[in-house]
């Protein structure tokens, strides 16, 4: 007993390490930054990449010619890749330069100068052998046994970026395996891009009927029209007429530089069974790369060794070096080794990692916003004085950005959109009966903790186009009263449901109960809340509302087919112009005819001819009254219910540095620093484990023994004397 007792005590000395520490032990004290994804993403090809869960990713390894200034406001776009920002020369038919205002304008040139001695990430699609011939591009199957990932490819190499790896990017936008989410948008800018898709759909056919229907299709062995280049650093798109917003796409994954080899590795026989595709490992010049994808359980970036550097800005807004953001002016980026992201599916744990100092960052979710946030009676929103005691800091922004209710145009019940006339006014009437009895109000105040403002239309605060006042409420859904608008009444819902021919939620002429379906991808115990907080929404208007869950995929495929009825989605801009807004509704841009952003399927004529003038125009009050006419066009057709423009709140530890909220820029993990020194030492306090609860038990378990053993001894010595 008295040995137990001792190794006991031995095993508590012992015990001053933490125990939780969810890291390996190598990593102790390392220039790494921890973060945490909800949701794997599902493309990391830049061609079909677009949501925010992929762009965390894909920013920090792709380079577009373009980036935003990181912290100056205005969004400001500077070079990123290319030497300058290109200026665009706008020429009439024969080619004789013109004025951008002329009528006569036919096509706009952008010329971009790439910098020479750029190097791509190490990889296996560059190795050479002694005689420089590729080593990994002609593998057989039997090659590929005891391969799963890149790193088991023993020799990697690199080359040197050139103009000719962005306009592959730019061909594979119209790639007939793929399907980029822009093509539709793009195809009727790019001049020659709709013809290019055709020639390669005719010689991707022409690959099936001769047996070789996986084969590669070599981009580089058709001419693209609009895409010229000019020399090894220099490429020309040519742009039909006038679109000013080109040069916010070149900011963008769509048009960072995809290499020919890459391309040429992956289509190889085997490789995609074996996830070795653009999709699972990028190939990038970017800070980063990534080394480790296993979306079930973690992805890591590391540092680029070929990376070139890029000096940290010198200038920005007034308040940045006050709040030491100009302090690394000058300074060689990125400042962080590694980032590891491991994957969260419930926020509980997260949060309490991110207490525990195992997480740098975190999001505030409802459950948690008491426990973070103070709001003054001002409306300043601060940390909790328990955040703050643990030097937790919070950073708020407007997002640029709306979150919305959609209704399916292509739908007979809620779009009518291909119904005649009068079936098309009864869908109209529902819909916006529907956006009445739709509280977007309550819906912030409960589930978003009041982080968000209510929506008039698509077009967030911040963005031109977006007026505030009375002129710029949705007439339909509210009146001006007094100095605020107030959501009409439910009386004034039901007047327009029984005026679409469900009185009482019923169809007028079978009596028949009107049954609507939410499709989404809420499906666990957490999103039951919303879920029921939606049914109460309808049965006000005594509609019964069923609920669809699916998981992400194949939601996303529902929409993109037109066979979801309605849905909950959102939108972050791409880019701080209203038309990034507005082409939402663009009929050209419909998900499920155009594999556009137009996910509702919305089409409308007189819409579409003022988003052709809108688009090409330059702010100002001519601008102004066409977006008034369409916001008024959109407000009465009511394609979405309009819910809200969120609030972004996050929070982060004081050992993270230079962290500006920017919501163009996606690749801001170049600019973040660690001090990695601090962390560990607060995540050794805060994590101390407890003993005295092991020592008390110790001493009852001794205690409760003691009678136990005594009389055993006391037996034993009676043996002996016998």
């Amino acid at each position: 007993m008295h040995a137990w007792l001792l190794a006991f005590a031995v095993f508590l000395s012992g015990c001053g390490e933490v125990w939780n520490n969810p890291y390996p032990a190598q990593e102790t004290g390392r220039n790494i930054l921890y973060s945490a994804f909800t949701e794997r993403p599902k493309h990391l090809d830049p061609v079909q990449s677009y949501s925010e869960d992929e762009a965390e990713f894909n920013a920090q390894i792709y380079e577009p010619p373009l980036q935003y200034h990181y912290l100056k406001r205005p969004y400001t776009l500077i070079p990123l890749t290319a030497e300058a920002l290109p200026r665009p020369r706008s020429v009439d038919a024969a080619g004789r330069e013109v004025p951008a205002d002329s009528p006569r304008v036919a096509h706009t040139l952008y010329e971009i100068r790439i910098r020479p001695g750029i190097l791509y990430q190490p990889h296996p699609a560059f190795a050479r052998d002694p005689d420089g011939k590729l080593l990994y591009h002609n593998l057989k199957p039997d090659d590929l046994k005891g391969i799963y990932s890149l790193r088991d490819f023993p020799q990697t190499g690199t080359r040197e970026l050139t103009a000719e790896d962005y306009a592959y990017q730019i061909k594979r936008l119209a790639h007939p395996r793929l399907h980029s989410p822009v093509f539709g948008l793009m195809s009727e800018y790019i001049v020659g891009l709709k013809a290019f898709a055709e020639t390669l759909k005719t010689e991707d056919k022409a690959l099936a009927a001769s047996g070789t229907g996986n084969a590669w299709l070599d981009l580089s062995k058709f001419q693209l029209a609009g895409v010229e280049l000019v020399d090894k650093y220099r490429y020309r798109i040519r742009i039909k007429g006038r679109y000013p917003q080109f040069a916010y796409w070149l900011a963008m994954n769509f048009f960072a530089p995809v290499p020919i080899e890459a391309d040429r590795f992956y289509a190889q026989a085997g490789m995609a069974e074996k996830n070795l595709t653009l999709d699972w490992y990028p190939v990038g010049t970017g800070p980063y790369m990534l080394t480790e994808n296993n979306p079930n359980a973690r992805m890591v970036l590391e540092r680029n060794p070929n990376y070139r550097g890029e000096a940290y800005p010198a200038e920005g807004e007034a308040g940045d070096a006050s709040a030491s953001l100009l302090a690394d002016a000058g300074k060689r980026m990125p400042f962080i080794d590694r980032v590891v992201f491991s994957r969260e599916r419930e926020g509980i744990p997260y949060w309490n990692k991110f207490l525990q100092g195992y997480y740098d960052f975190s999001g505030i979710s409802s459950d948690s916003f008491d426990q973070a946030v103070r709001i003054s009676v001002e409306g300043e929103a601060s940390v909790s004085p328990e955040m703050k005691s643990k030097g937790i800091k919070l950073e708020a922004s407007v997002g640029t950005a709306t979150r919305y209710f959609a209704f399916n145009w292509l739908d007979p019940v809620v779009g009518g959109g291909q119904a005649d006339a009068p079936g098309r006014e009864r869908a109209r009437k529902l819909r916006q009966a529907i956006s009445i009895a739709l509280d977007w109000e309550e819906f912030i105040s409960i589930f978003a903790n009041g982080r968000g403002i209510p929506g008039q239309g698509p077009i967030p605060p911040g963005i031109f186009g977006f007026r505030t006042g009375g002129e710029g409420i949705n007439p339909v859904v509210y009146d001006w009263v007094g100095d605020a608008p107030r959501r009409k009444s439910i009386e004034a819902a039901k007047q327009l449901l029984a005026e679409a021919g469900y009185p009482d939620g019923r169809e007028a002429k079978s009596g028949q109960p009107l049954v609507l379906y939410l499709d989404t991808t809420d499906r666990g115990p957490g999103d039951k809340p919303r879920l029921d907080w939606y049914r109460k929404q309808f049965a006000k208007l005594d509609l019964q509302l069923e609920i669809r869950g699916t998981d992400y995929n194949r939601f996303q495929e529902k929409v993109r087919k037109g066979a979801a009825q309605i849905f909950v989605w959102g939108w972050n801009a791409d880019y701080p112009d209203p038309e990034n807004f507005l082409f939402l509704f663009h009929g050209a841009q419909s998900r499920a005819k155009f594999q556009g952003e137009n996910a509702a399927n919305y089409a409308n004529p007189e819409y579409d001819r003022l988003f052709e003038q809108v688009k090409h125009m330059e702010n100002g009050p001519a601008r102004q009254a066409l977006i008034d006419r369409m916001l008024a066009i959109l407000r009465e057709d009511a394609p979405w219910s309009f819910g809200f423009h969120p609030k972004d709140y996050s929070l982060h530890h004081d050992w993270v540095g230079n962290l500006k909220p920017n919501n163009m820029a996606r690749n801001g993990l170049k600019y973040r620093k660690i001090d990695a020194a601090r962390r560990e030492r607060l995540r050794a306090e805060w994590n101390r484990p407890v003993l005295w609860p092991l020592g008390l038990l110790a001493a009852v378990l001794a205690a409760s023994a003691a009678p136990a053993a005594w009389g055993w001894r006391r037996r034993e010595q009676s043996k002996g004397r016998t």
